[in-house]
């Protein structure tokens, strides 16, 4: 019998129960559950932050069914941080948000491995934030009926868009050049995925809520990862081996992607021999039949191709790159360009790092990415990051924006402002079209329509 301890408060409304065969502290906060390991690590890490005790997601290596994850310990002090100053934050600030701890919807993990079996495995699940077998086939259900469901876009306009899933690709083309290396680009992707959630929600019977894709447990073997292995559970796996020359993921021509195993078309998992509609618009693959579509909108239907790259994310989207991001660009403005990446030195960024580890078609084209079902789980894992990094200092950084309106400045243009509009057209949610204030917060501070935490 696992000795389970006793419950004991130790402030920020936190019961904690302290688990001493597994190593690690349990915290329910109202309904969250959120594992703390090991106690004796978080309390002298964090100490700097100012909270001796604090809710926590800490990751370690580990393996499970012969797949090793990479350390996320030094992201997931970082989240842990952020998550209680969040909390005390969102507490001073109560009377401006209808969200609170009761209501409030979590965000979780992919995939987590299990630990020592003499713990009590459902409470780690909960507790890490992981989903479930079930739940992760129940998000790519959900993604493949929006392939089923009609387009709500004129088809005199855009003959390429077929489906529900579709018109989402059709609105990040038709406006790729106003939310890239812009003012809005972290906030209208944040509204964007959250657009896509509730999709999946109100359309397709999804009852969870987005997952993220956490890039540091996987960057040295994306390939084998259960996000793209190509299992029932996963993502689907990577495509059909084709011969292909590097990938010029960056506009510069540095840094050319070594050719990798795949290229052709994904034929395992949820999304094996899907129909992609859009695009491409500036195709990265250089493999034999892709080649731009003949307009932005028109009907090119083909496979998913993907050309998965641990050459990327083992030198862009490791853990340290994370909390290298988070730690040391303490303003918006450096903070979304580390992100986003330096082409003229060669360096991706995890944003591009994230994108150009699936690679292919349409998964490698700045235009028509969305078309690539994992696109969404990237970017979930993007807001996740801007999210650890806005709740470090909440109280200075939930507001903070930077950049122009124009993609990179070109050409020059006005500095971006929290008023400006997040047009989503016919993906947009039932809280239609916002300013850039009502997303900058999610849960809700300032009167915003979002309501969610990562765990």
């Amino acid at each position: 019998m696992v000795n389970h301890g006793s419950w004991e408060s130790r402030g920020l409304g936190c019961r904690y129960k302290t688990f001493p065969k597994c190593q690690f502290f349990v915290c329910q906060l109202s309904h969250i559950t959120v594992l703390h390991w090991p106690a004796f690590i978080m309390h002298a890490t964090l100490k700097s932050f100012g909270l001796a005790s604090i809710l926590s997601v800490a990751g370690t290596s580990a393996a499970s069914g012969g797949y090793v994850v990479g350390p996320t310990l030094q992201t997931d002090i970082l989240a842990a941080a952020a998550l209680g100053k969040l909390t005390l934050h969102a507490a001073q600030n109560r009377d401006t948000a209808t969200c609170t701890l009761e209501n409030v919807a979590i965000r979780r993990e992919w995939w987590v491995p299990h630990y020592d079996p003499q713990c009590d495995q459902s409470l780690i699940s909960r507790a890490r934030g992981s989903l479930s077998a079930a739940n992760r086939q129940a998000y790519t259900n959900a993604v493949r009926c929006l392939m089923e469901h009609p387009s709500l876009l004129d088809p005199l306009e855009v003959p390429g868009a077929k489906t529900r899933f579709d018109d989402f690709v059709a609105v990040h083309i038709n406006q790729t050049f106003s939310i890239h290396g812009t003012a809005n680009f972290l906030s209208w992707h944040r509204y964007f995925t959250y657009a896509f959630e509730q999709a999946l929600r109100s359309e397709c019977n999804y009852n969870g809520y987005h997952p993220y894709w956490n890039w540091g447990k996987y960057a040295h073997n994306p390939l084998n990862s259960p996000v793209f292995d190509g299992s029932s559970t996963s993502m689907g796996g990577n495509g059909e081996y084709v011969p292909h020359n590097c990938t010029d993921g960056l506009p510069t021509g540095l840094n050319c992607i070594p050719p990798g195993s795949g290229g052709g078309c994904v034929t395992t998992g949820p999304f094996a021999n899907m129909s992609v509609n859009l695009g491409p618009i500036a195709p990265t693959l250089a493999a034999p039949g892709v080649v731009p579509a003949s307009s932005l909108f028109t009907y090119n239907p083909r496979c998913l191709r993907r050309d998965i790259s641990s050459w990327v994310s083992s030198n862009w989207t490791t853990d340290f790159e994370s909390y290298d991001l988070i730690s040391n660009y303490t303003d918006i403005l450096s903070f979304q360009n580390r992100m986003q990446g330096d082409f003229a030195t060669g360096f991706y960024g995890v944003h591009t790092g994230g994108h150009f580890t699936i690679g292919g078609d349409p998964g490698g084209d700045l235009f028509a990415s969305p078309g690539e079902p994992a696109f969404y789980l990237h970017h979930a894992q993007i807001d996740r990051v801007w999210w650890i990094w806005q709740n470090l200092h909440p109280e200075t950084r939930t507001n903070a924006i930077g950049g122009t309106i124009t993609l990179n400045n070109f050409p020059p243009s006005r500095n971006g402002t929290l008023d400006d509009l997040l047009d989503l057209g016919v993906v947009g949610p039932a809280a239609g079209v916002l300013e850039i204030r009502d997303v900058m917060s999610t849960i809700g501070i300032g009167g915003g329509p979002l309501c969610y935490i990562y765990v």
